[in-house]
């Protein structure tokens, strides 16, 4: 036994097994897809095309598409659809919206990490998890509460910034985004204070890496058509996967327990009047650990990785355009009336209200342009329920899944016209500066029909908060010009590895050390003599 579970663990045998299964699969499913009389889109590829391109593969998913618009990946589990053409999302996500949804496979593949939650689910299950959450984010109450936590976690982010100023230190913007979103959205989600930004808490720090690493394994189940024999054997990525589970699982069940022991004790009305979105489930529903569970697993990834990731890309967007970096900051400034000196990143915070909040459509556009170009979610899989025929006037079978793709719509020339690959904002506003939105079938990084993203206002919220105090505050700039930043293949586009960058204070506030705009020069103190931008 052990011998052969050495032998399924190697992965250049599992690899060249799988291929050898392919290539005398290919065939024979390659017929199979195409019965007589009717049409179907051409094969770009197959399973194991994308298993070697893993970490190139939406490069490769990209590349296939600007080739076809859509097309099929051959595999021996089901046949696989994938589409960039907006006519065919607008018909899977509204259209014909009922016969395509999670499915078993997808449920399958996600729900060690997700259970049954909101993202793995379809039917009833997903329109009562829908219909609460959708009470939940249509509250004031949590718009002003979450609004506060986004601005103290700013506040906090800011502070370690001033530092990194002060001191002309280096500092990896990608893992402080990711602790920043982190300790907001267990906040807001959970009532809990896990202060990652500081370091103190390790049970918290072990969690988060731990649902990150089984983020990314999770992930690879799509590829790997052999996933279910190491889980079996709990070898591979799969013995890797159930260990972050088990640490995943822990910590969140400890969670939901010491939140139920503590609004079963309170009892004043208005104490159980909770603003965090679990103490609202808890009411609907405490006597079912998991459901609550599955809850939290969903809301984290919805909420924690996907803002972290826009703000990072931002950073990185506005690093290599810095004449964008300086038309947000000069909106910033003017939206908030900075008419007056401020010493510290607090006082700048304060200013940024709701109101200033709204006028930054300059902004609003930038995050947008980044979020085109670099989409939280790059591939969005259903599964079709019966046969049916796309508007392209090809057939899809019953079982087969069948994939959008934000991160190949996002560069497609053919949506976006010959400039789709440049880095422009004004795209996203009219003649009068206003920000205008484009067809959610076009732009998909926030899904369309029944499912459009609940959390969208809640996430851009959050965006502009960060965006606005920090970038109205200081000046970034990358610590290698020349380095290109790439993509970790996992459910969500993260920046793979740490994005450093050099922070400055910028002028025309009272700081020890300034970054002129104009001259792109670095002060270290305005008394003292001016030297070149590092």
């Amino acid at each position: 036994m052990a011998a052969s579970m050495d032998f399924l663990s190697n992965p250049i045998l599992m690899s060249v097994i799988t291929a050898l299964c392919l290539v005398l699969l290919f065939h024979y499913f390659h017929k199979k897809a195409k019965p007589h009389g009717k049409k179907y889109h051409p094969v770009g590829a197959t399973v194991f095309h994308l298993f070697i391109n893993f970490n190139k593969m939406h490069h490769y998913m990209t590349d296939l598409a600007e080739k076809y618009k859509s097309y099929r990946i051959l595999s021996p589990i089901q046949g696989e659809v994938y589409t960039a053409d907006p006519a065919n999302v607008e018909y899977i996500l509204k259209t014909n919206f009922k016969n395509y949804g999670k499915g078993k496979h997808t449920h399958s593949i996600a729900s060690d990490l997700l259970g049954d939650g909101i993202f793995t689910v379809d039917g009833d299950q997903w329109r009562e998890q829908r219909k609460v959450s959708s009470q939940e984010f249509s509250t004031k109450i949590l718009r002003d509460f979450s609004s506060v936590i986004f601005r103290n976690n700013t506040i906090k982010l800011g502070k370690i910034l001033s530092q990194a100023a002060d001191s002309n230190q280096i500092i990896d913007i990608n893992d402080l985004f990711m602790k920043a979103t982190t300790d907001s959205i267990f906040k807001v989600g959970f009532g809990i204070d896990l202060d990652n930004l500081s370091g103190r808490n390790e049970e918290g720090a072990r969690f988060s890496r731990a649902f990150d690493d089984a983020n990314n394994l999770t992930y690879k189940r799509f590829v790997d058509v052999s996933w279910k024999i190491k889980r079996f054997f709990n070898i591979g990525f799969e013995a890797e996967l159930k260990n972050n589970m088990k640490i995943v699982d822990e910590f969140v069940y400890k969670v939901i327990q010491v939140k139920i022991e503590q609004m079963q004790k309170s009892k004043d009305e208005f104490l159980l009047k909770k603003e965090d979105i679990l103490s609202r489930f808890i009411q609907v529903n405490d006597r079912d650990p998991k459901y609550l569970r599955d809850i939290i697993l969903n809301f984290m990834l919805a909420g924690k990785d996907p803002i972290a990731i826009s703000m990072c890309w931002f950073i990185y967007m506005l690093c290599k355009h810095p004449e964008v970096q300086e038309k947000v900051a000069k909106e910033i400034i003017e939206a908030t009336n900075m008419n007056k000196e401020i010493t510290d990143v607090a006082d700048f915070a304060a200013r940024v209200s709701d109101t200033a909040l709204d006028k930054m459509q300059y902004l609003h556009a930038a995050l947008t342009e980044t979020i085109r170009l670099y989409p939280a979610l790059p591939v969005d899989p259903k599964v079709c329920f019966s046969d049916d025929v796309l508007p392209d006037g090809c057939n899809v079978n019953k079982g087969d899944v069948v994939a959008y793709l934000p991160y190949a719509m996002g560069r497609m020339k053919f949506i976006w016209g010959d400039d789709a690959l440049e880095f422009k904002p004004e795209r996203w506003l009219d003649q009068y500066g206003c920000f205008h939105q484009e067809s959610p079938f076009k732009f998909t990084a926030f899904q369309a029909g029944p499912r459009t993203c609940l959390g969208r206002d809640f996430a851009y919220r959050q965006l502009k908060i960060f965006s606005s105090v920090l970038l109205g505050w200081f000046v970034f700039k990358l610590s290698n010009e020349n380095k290109v930043p790439q993509y970790r293949t996992s459910i969500n586009l993260h920046v793979d590895g740490p994005l450093q960058v050099y922070v400055f204070h910028r002028s025309g506030f009272q700081n020890p050390s300034t970054y002129n705009c104009e001259t792109r020069s670095v002060w270290v103190n305005p008394n003292q003599k001016k030297f070149d931008s590092v």
